[in-house]
């Protein structure tokens, strides 16, 4: 039996993250992972999705050369299986590389299943650990939902999670997604970029159903645009061979398929947890805003407490967590989390939606900047999109922002760091932003919302 500070069972983004922080704070931790340190986001999920994403969008942009003044002469094509070489080597190196810091940091990893005994025994293996603090980092998997066929179309692998296509060895001509949020979106993306017929099957009003409406709008005509087809208010009913069958505009209607991808979402991973009667809501664990459980000493961070499915939000939670551990008293700021769609083009968005705004009945205004009016996105020959800022009325403080662009993932930062400071637009539009850059569409757009913005 080995004694320890904290036990961590699950080696993803936020329990690989918590255990690197105890182990800098001289705390003797351990980390229990039954697969490969990373979790699901570096795996099989984030990581892998962003570099083939990379792939297929050079592969565009190489066919698209001529609007760059650039002659290709020759066939244009690409290497599936390259790419999926490419792909591995980048996954193993930043595994390899997280391996190395849980060792350099005096992190004890256990490879194997950890069963929770009580708040402070952890088995795994042969092993009996001994925990003063306990952290549940055991992610969630994707759902495989009840329906007619599907099942038995995933058990003869016609039917995939985004885990299983991230394998696949050939790239499909006909895929169905059933589901269009992020990951359905994302591989939509991937493949309609490599030359599939790509038809997403969305049960809502559209894709992206959580993000703001007019980035929601606009985005589903660029798809359109793109060729991807979306069914939205569609139901799947029944997978019958090759054929897809979902009710639309009150008929049953039946597509072709060579694969399906099944993305309607995560179910929190609690088995090993038994034991320890942990709360749960719609099967996540329940966690206050320190990720406290209802158990003395135990917390949960990430996928498993069901708040924030988002890599970047566990990994900040393992190190709220290690902080309350040392008595910190940290707490989480949720409505602070950056969330991003790695489409073409990307979109990124922290705090309200302008309909949540609407309400919770908060008085606000709107400032709007499009890529088009951008010499950089011009020059750049990025031209889908706009910045969205909603800003209160009283304070101009920013309230949430909604960005469509190339790069839109990276220029969310900006906003999420004024919203951390309580900064304000006018604060927004007196720092200078160099020219020629993207990042003053969110100047011109915080000249917008305090005046007018200047090159519109």
């Amino acid at each position: 039996m080995k004694n320890y500070d904290v036990v961590i069972v699950g080696g993803g983004p936020g329990g690989y993250v918590a255990a690197i922080k105890a182990g800098q704070k001289q705390l003797k931790v351990a980390l229990i992972e039954a697969e490969v340190v990373g979790g699901v986001c570096l795996n099989h999920g984030c990581i892998p999705t962003k570099t083939l994403l990379k792939s297929a969008k050079v592969y565009q942009t190489i066919k698209q050369a001529k609007a760059f003044g650039i002659t290709v002469d020759g066939e244009i094509s690409y290497n599936w299986a390259e790419m999926m070489k490419r792909k591995n080597g980048v996954v193993r190196r930043l595994t390899t590389g997280v391996a190395g810091l849980l060792k350099k940091n005096g992190v004890d990893v256990y490879q194997g299943f950890g069963e929770v005994i009580d708040p402070e025994t952890v088995k795994v293996g042969n092993e009996t650990l001994k925990a003063k603090h306990l952290i549940i980092a055991t992610g969630a998997s994707p759902i495989v939902p009840p329906i007619m066929g599907l099942k038995e179309a995933y058990e003869k692998g016609f039917a995939k999670t985004s885990r299983e296509m991230l394998q696949i060895e050939e790239v499909p001509q006909e895929l169905v997604i059933i589901g269009g949020g992020v990951i359905g979106v994302e591989f939509a993306t991937i493949f309609n970029q490599l030359g599939s017929n790509v038809t997403i099957i969305e049960m809502q009003d559209g894709v992206l159903p959580m993000m703001d409406e007019d980035v929601r709008v606009a985005y589903a005509k660029i798809l359109k645009r793109d060729g991807i087809v979306v069914h939205a208010k569609a139901e799947v009913k029944a997978v019958k061979g090759d054929k897809v069958v979902y009710h639309i505009d009150g008929k049953d209607v039946e597509i072709k398929a060579d694969s399906i991808l099944v993305s309607v979402g995560m179910r929190a991973n609690t088995k090993g947890l038994e034991k320890l009667e942990l709360k749960l809501e719609r099967g996540a664990v329940v966690t206050d805003d320190q990720l406290r459980t209802n158990i003395k000493n135990v917390y949960a961070i990430g996928d498993v407490n069901g708040k924030y499915m988002l890599a970047h939000v566990a990994s900040h939670e393992g190190i709220v967590a290690i902080e309350n551990i040392l008595g910190n008293e940290k707490k989480m700021h949720y409505d602070r989390m950056p969330s991003a769609v790695y489409g073409s083009p990307e979109i990124g968005a922290v705090g309200k939606t302008e309909k949540e705004l609407k309400e919770q009945g908060i008085p606000y205004k709107v400032s709007t900047f499009p890529l088009m009016a951008s010499g950089k996105a011009l020059a750049d020959n990025e031209k889908d999109g706009f910045v969205k800022l909603l800003v209160g009325e009283k304070y101009q403080e920013i309230l949430g922002a909604h960005i469509l662009s190339y790069n839109a993932s990276d220029l969310i930062a900006e906003l999420g760091v004024t919203m951390e400071l309580e900064g304000t637009t006018a604060e927004i539009a007196n720092t200078v932003h160099a020219h020629p850059t993207l990042s003053e569409i969110i100047m011109e757009a915080a000249l917008g919302a305090i005046d007018k913005p200047i090159h519109l």
